[in-house]
């Protein structure tokens, strides 16, 4: 499976611009079937399937299921294309897929263009935007949008997920400024936390730090790497032998949970280092294929900025 070098846009649809697709249909190259499990505008599907694969995709977001199935109605039809709402977090809810392996799996853990351009899916920290950010829109009472998360959540809970997920070092001030603000007006627009950050951060705080904080938030929205922990061991499994896995992720603790998971299935022991006998399962369950994240060109991030953060590991299951 390979394709001609092509110049950065080739795969790009006004939904979204997918990025590093040259190393993805590279490392899938032999898998003659592939899950696709953050489906997007269906640009990384639509790149392996013209190399080749048969693709089966999944993706949270019932506007990304309808715009990649418009795109890739022709490759639908004739049997090498199929897209299922759903959680790559919980693909056993997804029946169809029941006991069937892959010979790729691909997960891209960012959110599409289409998602941050559209104001009312509050991905953004534009003036006006809704505090929403949750990948199914609004069309589930399941997951709680972000005005509530920012509104309910006592002072501790904020405090951590702005800590650990925005790395924020004044964490706890800006979670009792959120508190504090709350308590005299709910936060509803993306103003009201630009106003709380910028309250904390001084006014040299800008895009970089609300694009890191509102991140943070869109994590603990969707429980994203609660979901991504639990996610990985279970995508391992679905693969058949070697089977590769490629994740791209734009966040430091995504690339953390992808890295330490990917040096313990390459490990053939996992035992306590003072154990005297080995008691686990005494073989590697597969090769580290990036021992460092591949990382967009500046080609590429001259066409497409928010490729600059991506990072991609590569994972292969042992024959």
């Amino acid at each position: 499976m390979s394709l001609p070098h092509e110049p950065p846009g080739r795969w790009d649809t006004s939904y979204h611009a997918p990025v590093l697709v040259e190393p993805i249909v590279e490392a899938m190259e032999g898998s003659s079937l592939v899950l696709d499990c953050t489906l997007g505008g269906g640009g990384h599907s639509a790149a392996l399937l013209a190399a080749g694969a048969r693709v089966i995709a999944v993706d949270r977001d019932p506007a990304a299921i309808g715009a990649a199935a418009r795109r890739l109605s022709s490759e639908m039809e004739a049997g090498r294309f199929a897209a299922h709402l759903g959680n790559y977090s919980q693909l056993g809810r997804i029946h169809a897929l029941d006991g069937v392996r892959f010979g790729g799996i691909l997960l891209d853990l960012g959110i599409s263009s289409h998602q941050i351009d559209v104001v009312e899916r509050g991905f953004t920290f534009r003036p006006g935007a809704a505090l929403d950010m949750r990948m199914e829109g609004d069309s589930t009472a399941e997951t709680p949008d972000a005005a509530t998360l920012l509104n309910d959540s006592d002072e501790g809970t904020l405090e951590r997920i702005l800590s650990e997920y925005a790395d924020e070092r004044r964490a706890r001030r800006l979670a009792r400024e959120i508190v504090r603000r709350r308590s005299r007006q709910p936060f509803a627009i993306a103003d009201d936390l630009v106003g709380a950050i910028r309250a904390v951060l001084g006014p040299q705080s800008g895009p970089a730090d609300f694009a890191r904080i509102f991140q943070a938030v869109r994590i603990a929205v969707n429980d994203e790497l609660v979901g991504l922990a639990r996610a990985l061991p279970e995508l391992r499994d679905r693969l058949e032998p070697g089977g590769v896995m490629a994740v791209i992720s734009y966040h430091s603790g995504e690339d953390r949970l992808v890295k330490h998971s990917f040096r313990e299935w390459s490990t053939a022991c996992v035992c306590p280092p003072r154990q005297p006998m080995c008691t686990c399962r005494g073989r590697a369950l597969g090769t580290t294929i990036t021992r460092r994240p591949l990382l967009a060109n500046d080609e590429e991030i001259a066409h497409n900025p928010r490729a600059r953060s991506a990072r991609l590991r590569i994972w292969r299951s042992a024959p």
